[in-house]
């Protein structure tokens, strides 16, 4: 007795009459992808326009005063080219400094896209500085496993959450931890 495979496009359901017409698609980013990147199917039909709606984008790391991590923001190029107003941004790339080399080979020259993200809801990466919004549910871990989580990243060399600090207070959802144990906030 033989079997047979039947095979359907994950972007509209459509039967698969021969896998040459199969493309796999790899997402690495999407807002709603929350533990790394994750493979799909379509037809090669469906993904004809795929090229025509490509966004230029540009990616940007904003270090602003007073915060730990950096900001990532990815934006439209057209849009981040009409900031520079003193000449044309091109330009002022052209004589902008160089950022230096990362110390940590671990964070070589691939591209943020391809590194596997990192679940900041898990207890073993929850409290952890990063770039980027701290979400609902990392706030719950560390909301109910503050002291655990501190030993950790004290054990790993990495800066704890701190009570009486307001930024973390504010990041993690901690006031009412805060506030029960006597610290006020600026």
């Amino acid at each position: 007795m033989g079997q047979k495979i039947i095979r359907f496009s994950d972007l509209t359901g459509e039967h698969v009459e021969n896998d040459d017409d199969l493309v796999r698609i790899v997402v690495h980013r999407h807002p709603d992808l929350a533990d790394g990147p994750v493979e799909i199917e379509a037809l090669a039909g469906e993904l004809a326009a795929v090229e025509e709606l490509a966004l230029d984008l540009v990616t940007i790391e904003l270090h602003l005063p007073g915060s730990d991590e950096p900001r990532t923001v990815v934006m439209e190029a057209g849009a981040f080219d009409r900031l520079a107003s003193a000449a044309p941004m091109a330009e002022v790339l052209r004589g902008a400094k160089p950022v230096a080399a990362r110390s940590n080979p671990s964070q070589g020259a691939a591209s943020p896209a391809l590194k596997e993200r990192v679940n900041y809801a898990s207890l073993e990466n929850a409290g952890r500085p990063h770039k980027g919004r701290t979400t609902d549910a990392e706030k719950q871990v560390v909301q109910e496993h503050l002291e655990e989580i501190n030993e950790r990243l004290a054990t790993e060399g990495v800066r704890t959450i701190d009570l009486a600090n307001s930024e973390h207070v504010t990041r993690y959802g901690l006031e009412a931890l805060a506030r029960a144990i006597g610290v006020t906030q600026d």
